[in-house]
């Protein structure tokens, strides 16, 4: 009988070595509990990695081959593609208690004992040799890889302080201090971005990986160390900091490469999951399903973009940060208006930009351009994109003036007509703004026949002005406390910028 049959509430009863033998434990290393227990999970259809959306087809079926074959794995990607996350979800896959020494600072398996500490309990009192149990959430040992990272610390060494207290000599082996590697024993270990791990703390891993042994200081100790180890690397090629040394590599058995989210309604799904929204907001903010869009699409533009490094990736947590900045921008409206609720508007989503530019890596043009810059052209490119998905494209009417539906509203900026749309304006003065453009609500009413809520009829009378911007049928430009849209050429002539994302040189004859 393994110890994952005995019932949960007997587990606790347990409480010496020989009321273990009795129960007919018999020990399991920690590849075959997760096997053991992904192959429950698969067998019953159960979630397997909860929370963890776009892998379906391509990074779980690896991983879950990975496990089955009990392998070391090495999760490979650019940041923010959800490889620690998946490390921490495979303790789920360890049975929930296990017994141990008690004492034990390594963990040790009662049948298995692995430390001298251990070994001597069991020695000196035999089958009364106490028993506590160890919860899977105390099995899991995560480490940042950093310069200063020591093969102490991992590993462990002498301890004088040790020896001198239990007055022992530097050759018995009961002065180590074993590192954090050892205390993992019968667990899951977690070495983070592996790349940034000097060469010669990678080597001193080899033989942990293969042989089961290692070596402190002066001492040669066999410790066959039971340790599902994962690691997490950003590609070779795409690092300056380092790289993984090529005998280790060689001694991880399954590389698994991550990725982006590949369409927008998985980028949505992971967003909304880990946006930290509070319930106060989620009363006073309602939010539009194109917001959510918008927000997603910034991600998808950045990892196109010209001005950003491809090679150090976008991190989903730039659409994370964004909307939990668009939700803030009009949770502070009604603060200061004292009204009871709000809905998002476009300009909202424009006031996220704190959150955009420092989860961008610029090229040299992008540095060139200024990071406030460029997160403002990735912005309306989104705005731009998103437009055509609700209006239809206006290009195409172009060489047809007399079947422009939007004609009039570029017509009303063209007589010198302005409008400002200031941060913090109220509802209702947000309404009358809006309101001034003639045909702008005709407008909304012909494409988008089915909206009939005021707040959200208003919300697409905004984003049409946007897209308008976007399309270079009118001017935006940004006041110290909000937008201004005016005529395009007045805008020219006075200075102005054309809008927010400034387009290339090849598009500024089609302006005119």
């Amino acid at each position: 009988m393994l110890y994952s049959d005995i019932p949960a509430e007997q587990l606790h009863k347990i409480k010496t070595l020989g009321q273990l033998k009795a129960a007919g434990y018999a020990p399991k290393s920690v590849k075959e509990e997760l096997r053991a227990n992904l192959i429950k999970k698969l067998s019953s259809g159960e979630e397997v990695f909860p929370g963890i959306y776009g892998y379906e087809e391509t990074v779980i079926p690896d991983l879950q081959r990975a496990i089955l074959s009990r392998h070391h794995i090495n999760l490979l990607g650019l940041r923010g593609q959800a490889k620690t996350r998946i490390a921490r979800l495979l303790v789920q896959l360890l049975d929930e208690y296990v017994p141990v020494v008690a004492g034990s600072e390594l963990n040790d398996d009662p049948l298995q004992p692995l430390s001298r500490f251990a070994k001597d309990q069991i020695n000196q009192h035999g089958d009364d040799t106490a028993v506590t149990w160890l919860h899977r959430d105390e099995r899991y040992t995560e480490k940042l890889a950093t310069p200063d990272v020591s093969v102490a610390d991992l590993i462990g060494d002498a301890d004088p302080i040790k020896a001198a207290t239990l007055k022992l000599p530097y050759s018995d082996e009961r002065v180590i201090h074993f590192g954090l590697i050892p205390r993992a024993h019968r667990g899951i270990f977690v070495i983070n971005e592996l790349p940034d791990l000097q060469a010669r703390i990678q080597v001193s891993l080899f033989n942990i990986l293969q042989e089961g042994d290692i070596q402190i200081r002066g001492f040669k100790i066999r410790l066959p160390l039971d340790i599902q180890f994962v690691f997490t690397a950003n590609p070779e090629d795409y690092t300056n900091r380092g790289s993984i040394v090529t005998p280790l590599k060689d001694r991880i058995d399954s590389q698994i490469i991550t990725h982006y989210p590949k369409d927008i309604a998985i980028g949505k799904r992971i967003t909304k999951q880990e946006a930290r929204i509070t319930p106060a907001q989620n009363d006073c903010v309602k939010s539009h399903e194109l917001i959510h869009d918008l927000v997603e699409q910034i991600a998808f533009e950045a990892r196109e973009s010209e001005f950003v490094d491809a090679k150090s990736g976008v991190s989903a947590r730039l659409t994370i940060s964004a909307y939990e900045s668009v939700v803030s921008a009009a949770e502070r409206r009604v603060l200061l208006n004292a009204e009871p609720q709000t809905h998002v508007r476009i300009a909202d989503f424009l006031a996220a930009v704190p959150a955009v530019t420092g989860k961008v890596e610029l090229v040299y043009e992008g540095e060139q351009e200024g990071a406030g810059g460029v997160a403002y052209r990735l912005m309306g490119k989104a705005i731009r994109t998103q437009f055509l998905n609700y209006f239809p494209d206006p290009d195409t009417f172009k060489k047809k003036k007399d079947k422009d539906p939007y004609k009039k509203i570029s017509g009303w900026f063209s007589d010198g007509h302005t409008l400002d749309l200031l941060n913090d304006a109220s509802d209702a003065e947000y309404k009358r703004v809006l309101n001034q453009v003639p045909s702008l609500s005709e407008v909304v009413d012909k494409f988008l026949p089915n909206v009939k809520d005021e707040a959200e009829h208003l919300f697409f009378m905004e984003f049409c002005l946007h897209g308008l911007s976007e399309y270079s049928l009118i001017s935006r430009n940004r006041l110290t406390a909000g937008l201004q849209f005016k005529d395009l050429l007045s805008s020219m002539f006075s200075g102005g910028g054309f809008s927010l994302e400034e387009d290339e040189e090849d598009e500024d004859n089609d302006r005119f």
